[in-house]
């Protein structure tokens, strides 16, 4: 299979060289520091103790390769667009895209690039971080779960699980991937967005007694929407989850706090914003989450003027 893996960070990385052991991979990054490493050294995976080097083909142009059959996106939400823009001569008419970003509603952006029986969404378990150029930590390892929007008449959903699972992945398809991508998006709409407002650690949401009221709203109307949707939500077993892993992370950090924190743009708007834009489809009003998104936003407004 010819995969472009669009993204060398962490996870980019970790999927871009597992996948070119049995397959043909482009590993796309606009910089070109990462890409000469990787082409230079291979990429270096820490991996169970082990130092495994990967030898995918990183390139920052993909003006010259002729259209793939499959791309993975794996760069912050908020850069998808432009992701796909600027390589949008690796889409062809048989191309299909994936994205296990997280949030939700991603589709929305992907669906400007290929069809809808073309999209794959989906989670992924495994977890990374980088160390240096092309120089990569595979943390955890676990699932990688996918599915699409409508049914997968082509049976691409098969070819992609025995090609991912010949490079060391576990792929789970799904019927109904929405339900386990709003089951992780609970956590992120409650913890991310409440810590990064009040710009605290994860603990201090268990421990306040008004910042958990704030998730126990957010949590509410989210979880009126999924109902909407025809998803499985119940209430009171999310707020068990959010609360134990509030209080399990003291000092947690959540991606959205520690991106206000550095004057950086959010992706409140594949988290937060992905449950206003689910409600206003199905008539729910969930004016708590409204807020929490103009909220971000005039934040991140506030530190651009700052600079």
């Amino acid at each position: 299979m010819r995969i472009a893996v669009i993204g060398a960070g962490a996870m980019g990385s970790i999927y871009g060289g597992h996948l070119s052991l049995n397959n043909e991979v482009y590993l796309v990054d606009t910089n070109p520091n990462v890409v000469a490493a990787v082409n230079e050294n291979g990429l270096m995976l820490e991996e169970k103790g082990t130092d495994n080097i990967y030898h995918p083909t990183a390139v920052t142009k993909t003006d010259d390769l002729e259209p793939v059959d499959l791309i993975i996106l794996f760069v912050k939400a908020l850069f998808s667009k432009a992701a796909l823009g600027g390589n949008k001569h690796l889409i062809g008419p048989s191309t299909y895209v994936l994205t296990l970003q997280n949030g939700s509603g991603h589709e929305d952006i992907l669906s400007e690039f290929v069809d809808k029986d073309h999209i794959i969404i989906g989670t992924t378990e495994d977890n990374g971080a980088v160390l240096g150029m092309g120089h990569i930590r595979h943390g955890g390892e676990g699932n990688t779960n996918v599915g699409m929007l409508v049914p997968d008449k082509d049976g691409f959903l098969p070819k992609l699980k025995e090609s991912f699972d010949s490079c060391g992945f576990n792929v789970r398809i799904h019927d109904n991937i929405q339900q386990l991508i709003w089951d992780k998006l609970f956590t992120n709409i409650s913890l991310s967005a409440v810590t990064g407002v009040l710009q605290c650690e994860i603990g201090f949401i268990a421990a306040d007694e008004y910042a958990w009221k704030m998730t126990t709203k957010l949590v509410e109307e989210a979880v009126e929407v999924a109902h909407a949707l025809g998803l499985q939500a119940d209430k009171d077993e999310i707020l068990e989850k959010v609360h134990k892993t509030s209080v399990g992370s003291p000092n947690g950090v959540t991606s959205i706090c520690a991106d206000l924190r550095l004057g950086r743009k959010t992706e409140v708007d594949t988290i937060s914003g992905s449950v206003v834009r689910a409600a206003a489809r199905c008539g729910v009003a969930v004016p708590s989450h409204e807020f929490i998104v103009n909220m971000i936003h005039a934040m991140e407004d506030k530190a651009a003027l700052s600079k």
